[in-house]
């Protein structure tokens, strides 16, 4: 499915319809930005409930593109999803939309399993519904579990997941797959490393620790920081679900990853270095229960299948990150403000006051 060359549908518009779940999130926005950056015949639907997470403020530079088209809608309400997708008319979807952070499903782990299972159940029957063309699933690389060294988990890996958040996300695989072997829609699922880069709400790892240096504030660290993840650069993850989108085979799952496996606390010691900050700063807490160790995949399917690569360097890649908080203090101070700060010192000071307690 060549976006760019795209005979009329029954729609009768010459026009490639995506619909963008999530599209106000972190990497949805990327990708929005990333498919109307170019010339092609495109129209793009943003398909997003504005949680927290959500900020229209990530797609300014697609402000006033007649290609692009804004949906309020939580996938949580199955006849508002519905009636979206209908209205919209897309030849494919891309979904994106999902509660994604760890921390927070261990607080109250109903929400992610409200959007991230039944959301996807509500898109996946309104996407059969109206025969949607093509079905990009985004998942991410938890669902395998702790890896130990020095295995890298190809997309046969048994599931494991830890968190409710990653269960969350291999019952939405899961289901999704199913589509395609009892339905025959036509669903491609993706898994993705640790994404990061311009935009990124400041609850996971990169960003909130780029954002308490360039505060003078302390950043926190779960356990000994000795658990390895690999760090993929966003716009080279969404190169990727493009290539899927484009060329990926339905029924099928591909990993996405940046290889740069880094432990976290050598990815704070270098956020700390980028920002001038003296290591002091690190203020270790009680690691976060059922915390994987390791994670690690390997990519070689879909540089096989499409000929995609990471192409950012994880130096290159952090210090750009860097800069672009350090310029967007607006930004960073905004989305930082009032319920943020109240739910990271629930997070992180009670964790503290654990480890000052033992």
């Amino acid at each position: 499915m060549e976006l760019s060359a795209r005979a009329a549908g029954d729609n009768g518009s010459s026009l490639m319809k995506i619909l963008v779940t999530g599209g106000a999130g972190f990497i949805g926005s990327a990708f929005v930005r990333l498919l109307l950056s170019g010339d092609d015949d495109l129209s793009v639907g943003n398909l997003d409930a504005l949680t927290y997470a959500g900020n229209l403020e990530n797609l300014s530079a697609v402000d006033g593109d007649p290609r692009y088209r804004f949906l309020h809608v939580d996938l949580r309400d199955a006849e508002a999803t519905a009636r979206a997708v209908e209205g919209f008319e897309p030849d494919a979807i891309v979904h994106f939309a999902a509660e994604s952070h760890v921390d927070r499903s261990i607080l109250s782990p109903k929400p992610v399993v409200d959007t991230n299972f039944t959301g996807t159940f509500h898109l996946l029957e309104a996407a059969r519904r109206c025969q949607v063309g093509r079905f990009v699933h985004v998942s991410t690389d938890e669902v395998y579990g702790s890896i130990d060294a020095p295995d890298d988990a190809d997309e046969t890996w048994p599931l494991h997941a830890s968190s409710p958040y990653s269960a969350s996300k291999a019952g939405s695989d899961l289901l999704a797959l199913s589509y395609w072997t009892t339905y025959k829609l036509p669903v491609s699922v993706t898994r993705a490393s640790n994404n990061y880069g311009p935009y990124q709400f400041p609850e996971k790892l990169i960003p909130l620790m780029i954002s308490n240096a360039l505060a003078g504030e302390s950043l926190p660290v779960y356990g000994d920081g000795q658990q390895v993840r690999d760090w993929l650069y966003v716009d080279d993850h969404c190169r990727a679900i493009r290539a899927v989108l484009e060329q990926g085979r339905p029924g099928e799952v591909y990993n996405v990853g940046g290889t740069a496996d880094l432990p976290n606390l050598e990815v704070v010691r270098r956020i700390l270095a980028a920002t001038g900050q003296p290591d002091s700063l690190i203020r270790y807490v009680v690691d976060r229960p059922g915390h994987d160790r390791r994670y690690a995949i390997t990519s070689e399917k879909l540089m096989r299948e499409t000929g995609w690569s990471p192409q950012m360097g994880f130096d290159e890649g952090l210090a750009s990150t860097v800069a672009w908080y350090r310029d967007n203090a607006g930004w960073v101070e905004r989305v930082r403000s009032g319920a943020y700060r109240e739910w990271s010192e629930r997070n992180y000071g009670r964790r503290q006051a654990e480890l000052e307690s033992l």
